[in-house]
């Protein structure tokens, strides 16, 4: 059962997975009349225990949004209308055949935003419209979030979603985190509930925690340290870490170092980057950092931790490699409480394909971009090159765009571009429940249904888990229209359309089992054996299959006593397997089956960092760099228009230290205007001394002022748009990621 009634007997009380980020808290959702009245934390969730963060509490606002869309529209000039679906899905036959036609699936491309990856139909099927349309690449939010630690991963361990996490739960002695700040973000790439709980549990058992950030975060003031840092330097201070390590004698490579293959190469690199060398550019002390390399060698359990600060900035890839370096070098990986491998209890569809095939020499650049000539890495170009693509004429422009649940306008740099060439497009088709800042320049929208309408299992998170565990929730409301196609049915006809397909011929059921007959045989089984289990499709079929052929799974019979989905369907608050286990050995696919410590790809990088902190940047007169920000009520651009996450006092403001507002002339609520070689906007003033000096930030997602939008609270909460300064081509050279921490800044009193 996943309901019952409260003990009011008023209402119905649904036990609910909140998909709103990695933590994935277990809900009560208590239900009357059709509508949600209250959202408490389920205390007997078997994965997150009763922690909930307050954006798990408006499910039922999103639910309830007044501009959500209900049914499809399509613009005519500025004018919408909504349609039935077979008049939808004939309008996007209408604009996507000509261009096909005439230019070919080359001129076709599609946008995939964050929220996709927390939806257990879009991303269990996205892939299979990127497919049947021939879609050359794609461009995605993960260029501008984590592809450096999909590139470090994939070259050292061999699968670029092989990603290890910290074993947090059991880390006792020391946590260093950089560039993250869990207090607001709960953890990314991190799946832990309650993560600031884990840390005033470490320091009340004795242990220590350091973060390191330019910014005094939440989770810093949390901390026993603070050390403030200058944007982009991280991999400067990793690199000194490691030349300790080594010049010491502290390396200790632990139970894992029979894997461990690049020692020798790894110790050449690090000779020359002394402490004193780096200190400088990073401004932290030579003492300190030798003194942090010494405390990670002497600590019996610890870890470090290294997030989104350190991907998007211009030395991503070397940051995120060096994370795991350093925790590899000081014993504290794949060892409880260290750095480990998560054991899902179910693949997710985008490990099955996690290991990129390679250019001729070279593990990317594959190819290269049309107009910047931007290397392809893991099948990707920087997410800023969309809007060159789309209004640079010539052979191959981009003519048709779909977006699935994603709003570049606002989250990708250099946003300002982007708005104004989307309108070039001859064919825009967006699956989105919101006429945003992105959809409100498509010609159809698709939206899908309510966040409450659907059941839920998630698919790439529980590889970041803490442990092995997994949990399925039923709808908590039915859908307010019986006869909408489902989310997954609306990918799938929009694939068959894209495929050359007559909207009213595509055989969804016919595609729904070639796409889980393909799963089937990437899991090693025959098709006719596995569809006859099964009376219905979607994605609930290809959950239970991941789950039945994962490594608790009864391979449909063959493992007596295994688990498959109905076991889940069973236990309404979860089950939990335990925690993360030594298992390098099991998950290595590099060629050498050896964890390669010191990729040429990446150490190559190596002088381009030393060059940077030669040439300085933030100490120059008057240089300020900007960084992003991120708030525990906010989720990148998803939730700006819930009035519970975005009410009190502004949040979208430029936070700069007291002594660079006074030479600029500003105080505590005044005006800046702030410029970059990409842009300038106008924002309020915020002093305070959690910035180190020479840094300033703004929060990522906000400008919602364009016309054209129905977010009316998003649009009453409107800020400003900080990618508007990232330029598009400021990225880490050797993944693509944009760097929009780091960005070279003025700013002058308004």
């Amino acid at each position: 059962m996943s309901s019952a009634p409260d003990s009011t007997g008023n209402s119905t009380v649904h036990h609910r997975t909140c998909h709103l980020c990695e933590a994935m808290c277990g809900l009560e959702v208590h239900v009357s009349e059709g509508r949600v009245h209250k959202i408490r934390p389920n205390r007997a969730d078997a994965w997150s225990k009763g922690h909930i963060c307050p954006k798990g509490t408006t499910l039922g606002a999103l639910q309830d949004d007044p501009d959500r869309l209900r049914a499809p529209v399509i613009r005519t000039g500025d004018t919408w209308r909504e349609v039935t679906w077979d008049e939808a899905f004939a309008e996007c036959e209408r604009l996507l055949r000509p261009v096909l036609e005439e230019h070919g699936n080359q001129a076709l491309t599609a946008f995939l935003g964050n929220p996709l990856a927390h939806n257990m139909a879009l991303a269990r099927y996205s892939g299979i419209l990127i497919g049947m349309a021939g879609i050359h690449h794609i461009y995605s939010s993960g260029t501008v979030d984590q592809w450096p630690k999909n590139v470090s991963s994939l070259l050292m361990y061999g699968g670029m979603w092989t990603i290890p996490v910290p074993d947090l739960r059991r880390t006792s002695d020391l946590f260093v985190v950089m560039g993250a700040n869990p207090q607001a973000s709960q953890g990314s790439l991190l799946a832990c509930p309650d993560v600031m709980g884990e840390i005033k549990r470490i320091r009340r058992g004795g242990g220590k925690v350091v973060v390191v950030d330019p910014r005094r975060t939440g989770t810093a003031d949390a901390a026993d340290e603070w050390l403030p840092i200058v944007p982009g330097t991280d991999a400067a201070l990793l690199m000194a870490v490691v030349h300790v390590l080594f010049a010491d004698g502290l390396v200790d490579l632990g139970p894992a170092a029979p894997h461990i293959a690049g020692l020798a190469d790894l110790e050449e690199l690090a000779r020359d980057w002394t402490p004193e060398s780096v200190a400088g550019a990073c401004r932290v002390p030579a003492d300190r950092i030798r003194r942090l390399a010494h405390e990670l060698a002497a600590a019996r359990s610890a870890v470090v931790y290294g997030r989104i600060g350190l991907c998007n900035q211009e030395f991503g890839t070397l940051a995120s490699w060096l994370v795991d370096v350093v925790n590899i070098l000081t014993g504290h990986f794949d060892t409880p409480g260290g750095l480990m491998f998560p054991k899902p209890v179910n693949w997710s569809v985008a490990t099955l394909t996690q290991h990129a095939k390679k250019a001729e020499g070279a593990p990317f650049g594959r190819w290269h971009s049309r107009v910047r000539g931007a290397p392809e890495v893991l099948g990707q170009v920087p997410a800023s090159c969309l809007a060159e693509e789309i209004d640079t004429d010539g052979e191959g422009r981009i003519r048709a765009l779909v977006t699935i649940a994603g709003n570049p306008a606002v989250s990708a740099p250099g946003a300002d571009r982007l708005r104004a060439a989307l309108p070039r497009l001859d064919a825009m088709i967006s699956i989105d429940n919101w006429l945003n800042e992105t959809t409100r320049h498509a010609h159809v929208v698709l939206p899908g249904p309510g966040p409450l309408e659907t059941a839920h299992f998630d698919d790439l998170m529980w590889n970041f888990a803490v442990g092995s565990a997994g949990k399925w929730s039923e709808p908590v409301l039915p859908p307010a229209d019986p006869d909408r196609p489902a989310e997954w049915e609306i990918v799938l006809r929009l694939a068959g359309i894209a495929a050359g397909q007559k909207a009213d011929a595509v055989d969804v059921k016919a595609l729904d089992d070639m796409w889980f007959s393909v799963l089937v045989r990437a899991c090693g089984l025959d098709p006719d054996e596995v569809l006859p289990h099964y009376t219905e499709g979607g994605p609930e079929r290809i959950v239970d299959l991941s789950v039945r052929t994962g490594p608790w799974g009864d391979r449909y019979g063959r493992v007596e006593g295994g688990l498959t989905l109905a076991d889940f369907k069973a236990a309404p608050n979860g089950i939990d397997l335990g925690p993360m286990v030594p298992r390098v050995a099991e998950v290595l696919a590099t060629d050498s089956g050896s964890v390669e410590l010191a990729p040429a790809y990446i150490t190559a990088d190596l002088p381009r960092l030393r060059a940077h902190l030669d040439r300085g940047g933030a100490d120059e007169p008057g240089g300020l760099v900007l960084v992003s920000r991120r708030h525990l009520r906010s989720k990148n651009s998803w939730l700006h228009n819930v009035p519970a996450l975005v009410g009190g006092s502004n949040r979208c403001t430029l936070i700069m230290h007291p002594d660079d507002a006074a030479r600029a002339g500003l105080a505590d609520g005044g005006t800046a205007e702030v410029a970059s070689e990409a842009g300038s906007l106008r924002v309020a003033v915020q002093v305070s001394d959690e910035m180190m000096p020479g840094v300033v930030s703004m929060p990522h997602g906000w400008g919602h002022d364009d016309p054209g939008t129905r977010m009316a609270t998003a649009r009453a909460h409107a800020g400003v748009n900080s990618n508007v300064l990232a330029p598009g081509t400021f990225v880490d050279a050797i993944s693509g990621n944009a760097a929009v921490n780091g960005v070279a800044v003025t700013v002058t009193a308004v």
